[in-house]
């Protein structure tokens, strides 16, 4: 997933996104500890993922606020 993929989203639609990806990432993270998979790097990637919803999340509250 890349941030201008994110960019062109609504609001709501980025909220959306964020609660798969917080699933996904409990899920993961269940999977891990459970060691029912050897894929630890896909959490890995899940975190950045949720990380830059996170960041177009509050460039467009600065732009809207602006």
């Amino acid at each position: 997933m890349k941030a201008n993929d994110l960019r062109s989203k609504g609001v709501s639609e980025l909220q959306n996104e964020l609660k798969e990806l917080l699933r996904a990432q409990f899920s993961l993270r269940m999977q891990v500890a459970t060691q029912q998979t050897n894929k630890t790097h896909e959490l890995r990637n899940v975190r950045r993922d949720i990380a830059r919803v996170h960041t177009v999340m509050h460039e467009s509250k600065l732009k809207a606020g602006n």
